[in-house]
């Protein structure tokens, strides 16, 4: 059995384009459209398979682009698990404007989920013999889930012994966090209204994280900051990092990719500080690829390398 299994309730087919320039009302003439299975969890399994990495990406998918997205994962030939839902599963939208350089992302619901599918993911994780060593919960809850979905995984794994990384937003994170989980990956904003309080500076960033593991709602904490780097706060110690300069090309699953080469790092027992550095490569990897393209393992060890010549930001030890 796999080493980490990832649980996505909402995936996607991911498309993306670009436009010479985006305007309304009239026609558009796109350039050739790319399709990618999608969705945070997927998106971490995909990357995680790239590393090497034994895993298994677990996933609510029905209709006709369920089918295109299992179809999708088995051309890059990621180990999955379909929990069939009524309804068809969404396709998020990314526009790029050529003339702008901007990106715009077109976010479709998701089909709503009877109780008896997701009870069914729940059920296949209570199945997995022998356990992973890891489940990644990450992405949106489709209409219909309960809130408290990542705080049922995440009392699964406390129940268990496996080790739960968590990439959520809203009543899902708060809800996960009070089961609590091993990892967790907040953005700035999402921190921010956890706290229920603005954070404006690096030591504000600093404490808000480390109250989370003085807490007990996580043993780790990392906080991503785009363009400023991102954060590692464990029992033991607080690193930050900036980040690579790179091209950016695409920032859609940047995220994704940073949480799966962390939780790889953590796998392979690195210290906070490296796995950091892993994380920041790979999110700068994937930054460089068009729409939901990812990372690439050869740009992950070259940013690597980069990011070793980086001094940290601060590296607090306890």
């Amino acid at each position: 059995m796999a080493d980490i299994v990832t649980i996505t309730p909402n995936p996607s087919v991911d498309v993306s384009f670009s436009v010479e320039r985006l305007v309304d009302t009239v026609k558009l003439r796109c350039g050739p459209p790319r399709k990618d299975a999608g969705g945070g969890g997927i998106n971490v399994a995909r990357v995680l398979h790239r590393l090497g990495c034994d895993c298994l990406a677990v996933y609510l998918a029905g209709g006709v682009a369920g089918v295109r997205l299992g179809e999708l994962l088995d051309a890059e030939r990621v180990p999955k698990a379909c929990i069939e839902v009524e309804g068809e599963t969404r396709e998020n939208v990314t526009v790029l404007d050529e003339s702008t350089h901007r990106e715009f992302r077109f976010v479709l619901p998701g089909p709503t989920v009877a109780d008896d599918a997701w009870r069914r993911a729940l059920d296949y994780l209570e199945a997995i013999d022998p356990l992973p060593r890891y489940v990644a919960a990450s992405g949106s809850l489709a209409p219909g889930m309960p809130s408290d979905f990542y705080a049922r995984v995440a009392r699964w794994a406390h129940a268990h012994g496996v080790r739960m990384a968590l990439d959520a937003s809203g009543d899902a994170l708060s809800a996960a966090l009070e089961a609590g989980v091993f990892l967790v990956k907040p953005s700035l904003d999402e921190l921010s209204g956890l706290v229920g309080a603005p954070l404006e500076t690096p030591s504000q960033w600093r404490e808000a994280a480390d109250a989370l593991v003085r807490r007990g709602k996580a043993w780790g904490v990392a906080l991503t900051l785009g363009a400023r780097g991102a954060l590692f706060a464990t029992k033991d110690e607080i690193v930050s990092l900036p980040a690579l300069p790179v091209e950016v090309v695409s920032a859609v699953g940047a995220g994704d990719s940073f949480l799966a080469a962390l939780m790889w790092a953590l796998d392979h027992d690195a210290s906070s500080k490296e796995a950091l550095r892993y994380a920041i490569a790979a999110g700068g990897a994937a930054v460089m690829r068009p729409g939901t393209a990812l990372c690439d393992p050869a740009d992950v060890a070259h940013l690597y390398r980069d990011s070793c010549a980086l001094a940290p930001v601060d590296d607090l030890h306890r």
